[in-house]
């Protein structure tokens, strides 16, 4: 890999910038090996069926020197542990609250490598990922490296499901969901992070069960560190298959994004107003249409909406025959973002 002079960013690791105009003077990340120590870690939930072959996806990269699940559940620690049996490099503990952020700080601390790979229980990783990204972390002085999340799905609803999520529309631009050029960025999907770092900011904050990694990185940010989108660490994603599972997805999505933006004022991307301003169009149409006695003005709304998807579908979709499923899959994205923005994180979750 080379270092191209139209990346400036590149070299700066902490404190000139750091990708989001901070210019906080802070001394840079250490230099990093590239035979550095690599741990693995891995929050698993509900996962009995899926973490085996997580877990050999990463047992299978090179200079991975522990693999460290934290188990919510008995069935998943089961599973994780029948390999564990057969090598030694993984380590099982548990996670009694059963949440995403403390399972992954529980691990964090409980591994001891400079490079700390996170890795989903429901994904896997391609071949050659932890050695890109730990090349693309010495070469860039970056404290967190990743690249897109690429959803996949060979049949029923959750084929029109990826063709959304993979499509400006639906992913609303962000670069790990619609890809682009290697570079600094908000954020990426998963993660490899430089230890300094993550101590640095420390960890991941509990409060967020949802959007965890989004406002980690944007801490790291703010604190002048670099994180960096490489497309080659690219992850595939299964998403959810029924309309139901979509719109839970995304209400917490909208939920956890407000509590970030409560957290941190400004932080709130144009894209990410989009879906509650849709619903505030919606409810003003209906208003009218009540006060003119007539459905005009907000069948009107609504059908501009409705042609504006069919539009994206088409776009979207290898097929005709998956354009009416991907508008549902859009609307179903949209609406329930847009109301879980407007509701917020549930009640007490906000504490901390």
């Amino acid at each position: 890999m080379t270092v191209p002079p139209e990346h400036p960013e590149r070299g700066r690791g902490r404190g000139e910038g750091g990708g989001d105009g901070s210019d906080r003077d802070t001394d840079p990340l250490p230099t990093l090996d590239t035979d550095a120590e690599v741990s693995v870690v891995v929050p698993a939930r509900d996962a009995a069926d899926v973490v085996g072959r997580a877990l050999a996806s990463a047992l299978d990269q090179d200079g991975v020197a522990e693999v460290v699940v934290a188990a919510a559940d008995a069935p998943t620690r089961e599973a994780a542990e029948a390999v564990a049996a057969r090598d030694p490099r993984v380590r099982v503990i548990e996670n009694p609250t059963g949440r995403t952020p403390d399972a992954l700080n529980l691990a964090i601390a409980a591994s001891r490598g400079e490079v700390v790979v996170r890795l989903d229980a429901h994904a896997e990783l391609p071949d050659g990922y932890v050695s890109t990204a730990v090349a693309t972390l010495a070469e860039t002085g970056a404290a967190n490296v990743g690249g897109s999340q690429v959803p996949t799905a060979e049949r029923g609803f959750a084929r029109a499901v990826a063709a959304a999520m993979r499509s400006p529309v639906g992913a609303g631009g962000a670069t790990y969901r619609v890809g682009g050029a290697e570079g600094p960025v908000d954020t990426v999907y998963l993660g490899v992070f430089r230890r300094t770092a993550l101590d640095a900011v420390g960890g991941f904050d509990p409060r967020f069960e949802r959007n965890q990694d989004a406002e980690l990185n944007l801490r790291l940010r703010r604190a002048g560190f670099v994180v960096w989108f490489e497309p080659k660490l690219s992850v595939a994603y299964r998403p959810r298959a029924t309309i139901r599972g979509l719109a839970s997805q995304y209400l917490q999505y909208g939920r956890w994004r407000r509590l970030t933006v409560r957290t941190h004022p400004g932080s709130i991307a144009p894209r990410q107003l989009a879906p509650p301003l849709l619903l505030a169009a919606l409810a003003a149409a209906c208003v009218v249409s009540i006060a003119v006695g007539s459905a005009i003005p907000l069948g009107l709304t609504a059908a501009v909406y409705v042609a504006g998807l069919i539009l994206a579908a088409v776009v979207a979709v290898p097929t005709l025959w998956l354009v009416p499923a991907t508008v549902v899959a859009f609307a179903a994205m949209h609406l329930a973002w847009g109301v879980g923005f407007l509701l917020g994180p549930p009640r007490g979750e906000h504490r901390g």
